[in-house]
C-alpha cells in the first residue's frame, strides 16, 4: 500500500484493552447504582466516546454521564490502564513500517494523557511521530473532529494517509476527512460493522494487515 502516513487507532487495533475498560465501566456503573456482573455486556464501550455510550446504553443525562466518566477514570488511571496488552506481532509490524520511512501516528478518542501512558508502559511510544487523543473535557473525542485536527496540525494531505481501526467510528471519521480507511476484524467492531462503512480495506487478522504492507 502506497500511504506515507498511517493513523492508528489504539484500543482494539494496537492493544487489547478489554479487561481494563470493562472492569472500569463496571466500577463506574456500581457507583451510579447500576449492577452489571457480566463484563461481556460492556464490550461495546470499547472504542466510542464514553459520554455518548453511557447516555445511549443506560439513559443517563449528560450530567450523569460525566459523573460516570469521573468514576470510570478513578479506577482506569490507577489499574485499568495496565489491564491491557499489545496484540501479538504489533511491535514487529510497527518496526517494519517504521523502517520503510512511513510516518506513524496514534489517533484515539481516548484522552491523550492515558494513551501516552499506555504506549510508554508497553514500549510502543518510539514507533510513533506523534500521539493524538481527546482532552479530559471531551474536546476531540469525536473521531472525525480528531482526524481533521491531526491533518491540520501535521499539515498532512488526506490522500497520503490511511486510518487503521477496529470500529465504525474510525472509518466514519476518516471518510468525513476524505482519508481512506482500513478496518481490522481482530478488534471489537467485527466484520459486519466494518463492512457497513465500506472502507478501502478490511483485514481479518494482524498478519493480513502486515502482509498488505510488506
Amino acid at each position: 500500500m502506497h500511504y506515507s502516513h498511517l493513523l492508528f487507532d489504539l484500543d482494539g487495533t494496537l492493544t487489547d484493552p478489554k479487561l481494563g475498560i470493562t472492569r472500569s465501566i463496571q466500577y463506574a456503573l456500581a457507583q451510579m447504582g447500576v449492577d452489571e456482573p457480566n463484563l461481556d455486556n460492556l464490550i461495546h464501550f470499547i472504542g466510542p466516546p464514553l459520554h455518548g455510550a453511557f447516555m445511549e446504553t443506560y439513559g443517563f443525562t449528560s450530567e450523569e454521564a460525566w459523573q460516570a466518566i469521573e468514576h470510570y477514570r478513578e479506577r482506569f488511571r490507577e489499574e485499568g490502564l495496565y489491564e491491557n496488552f499489545p496484540y501479538p506481532g504489533i511491535h514487529e509490524l510497527l518496526a517494519e513500517l517504521q523502517a520503510t520511512e512511513r510516518k506513524l501516528y496514534v489517533v484515539t478518542s481516548k484522552p491523550w494523557i492515558y494513551a501516552n501512558e499506555i504506549l510508554r508502559h508497553f514500549e510502543l511510544t518510539g514507533y510513533f511521530k506523534a500521539v493524538y487523543g481527546s482532552e479530559l473535557d471531551g474536546t476531540h473525542s469525536d473521531k472525525a473532529d480528531l482526524i481533521g485536527h491531526v491533518l491540520e496540525t501535521e499539515q498532512l494531505a488526506a490522500e497520503t494517509c490511511l486510518m487503521i481501526g477496529d470500529r465504525k467510528h474510525d472509518l466514519i471519521g476518516a471518510r468525513h476527512n476524505s482519508v481512506e480507511a482500513a478496518g481490522v476484524c481482530y478488534g471489537y467492531g467485527g466484520r459486519a460493522e466494518l463492512d457497513a462503512e465500506a472502507p478501502a480495506y478490511v483485514f481479518e487478522t494482524l498478519e493480513d494487515l502486515r502482509a498488505a504492507f510488506m
